[in-house]
């Protein structure tokens, strides 16, 4: 999976360059819940909607209410700037 591509498709009017692969790996762990990081991160490389059920064991409504939360949060500018690289 392409962290920084996924990114890009689902973050609207990003203004700036995303960081290291890393760091966003680590912005994402503070500002997604548990269940918002593994739900994004599964949907991002392709899994089923029955891998995810069986990875947060939850149901598929609830994991396209988790998966629109993530998105959301992502468009938020506060969270856009940590994302962006400064230099």
């Amino acid at each position: 999976m392409n962290l920084e591509k996924s990114l890009l498709s689902t973050i609207n009017k990003l203004v700036g360059t995303l960081k290291q692969e890393d760091e966003l790996i680590e912005v994402l762990k503070r500002k997604f819940t548990k269940k918002e990081y593994k739900v994004y991160f599964a949907k991002e490389a392709g899994k089923s909607i029955e891998e995810i059920k069986e990875l947060i064991h939850d149901d598929e409504k609830r994991i396209e209410e988790i998966y629109k939360a993530a998105c959301k949060k992502l468009n938020q500018e506060r969270i856009k700037q940590e994302l962006i690289d400064k230099n």
